[in-house]
């Protein structure tokens, strides 16, 4: 998964196209864990675009979309951000809500 800075959710946020961005911090063991299904969802579907980044380095990020806690996905489409997801409960739930 490539790290994206600020600039680069942005524009791909304003593109009008789907994506998430996985919002992570190193010390976090959740994200760790997190961070392994995202792999396995990122293998299954391809062509679906998914940035990460580490909090730490964007609190604008955390503040225009209200993020409560790491690990948060920002889900994005048509412009604006439609869904965070916090619980990143298995593999199939988050194939689930990506795949459309």
């Amino acid at each position: 998964m490539e790290q994206w800075t600020k600039a680069e959710f942005y524009q791909r946020l304003h593109s009008g196209e789907s994506g998430a961005l996985y919002l992570f911090t190193p010390m976090c063991g959740t994200c760790q864990v997190a961070s392994k299904m995202l792999s396995v969802v990122e293998e299954i579907l391809p062509k679906f675009e998914f940035g990460k980044a580490d909090l730490n380095y964007l609190p604008e990020i955390a503040e225009e979309f209200l993020v409560e806690s790491v690990p948060c996905l920002l889900i994005y489409e048509d412009k604006k951000v439609k869904e965070k997801i916090y619980a990143f409960q298995s593999v199939l739930y988050l194939y689930e809500k990506l795949k459309n």
